[in-house]
């Protein structure tokens, strides 16, 4: 019997690939030739016709972002992942944009805006800043949960699942070997919400 997907007998690796998460993956990244870590976390992704990568600021240079092409991208997959690095305690601009134009009241939230409800939302963050920075008494004074609230917030306003961070920490002092173990605790994250059997 031919194998299929993980070396799975063909027909059960159709069933299984017909079952498993749908990954939206939203890059946010203004300067992502400069970016090594996100540039290597991109590179360790793994190949499958259930992930989409989509680079915003390529896609929206001028951010004009294209609503209903968003709305229904989200709508089509389970887990929402947005990857971006960490600018001034936040997100980058146009990842703003994008959540103040797509996540429409009456859609998202509100009245009848059940369009995300029980989807995941993630994020993929890298911080210049080490782990250490960003304890109550390391130099930013607060831990990073505590700045991604917001994000928490209107994922639970949009009945979402708010999932903790992916987190690559300290970037601006990581050596290759260790870009290396990042890169592959990054593609082992996205394998196991890939995995997850989708029951929708």
């Amino acid at each position: 019997m031919k194998s299929g997907f993980y070396g799975l007998p063909l027909i059960l690796s159709f069933v299984l690939c017909t079952c498993m998460a749908k990954i939206l993956i939203l890059l946010v990244h203004p300067n992502l030739e400069r970016s090594k870590a996100n540039q290597m976390l991109l590179d360790s992704l793994p190949v499958s016709d259930n992930i989409t990568l989509r680079d915003l600021y390529e896609l929206y240079p001028h951010f004009t972002i294209n609503v209903k092409e968003e709305q229904t991208l989200l709508q089509n997959h389970d887990v929402i992942l947005f990857q971006h690095p960490f600018y001034w305690y936040s997100c980058p601009p146009l990842m703003k944009q994008w959540i103040d134009a797509v996540l429409e009241d009456g859609w998202a939230y509100g009245k009848n805006g059940n369009a995300l409800k029980g989807k995941k939302w993630i994020q993929a963050i890298s911080t210049g800043g080490s782990e250490k920075a960003y304890q109550k008494d390391g130099f930013h004074g607060h831990l990073i949960d505590s700045f991604l609230l917001p994000f928490q917030r209107t994922a639970e306003l949009c009945q979402m699942e708010y999932q903790k961070p992916f987190l690559v920490q300290g970037t601006f002092q990581l050596k290759e070997e260790e870009f290396q173990k990042e890169s592959l605790r990054y593609r082992n994250f996205i394998l196991s919400h890939l995995e997850e059997v989708h029951n929708g």
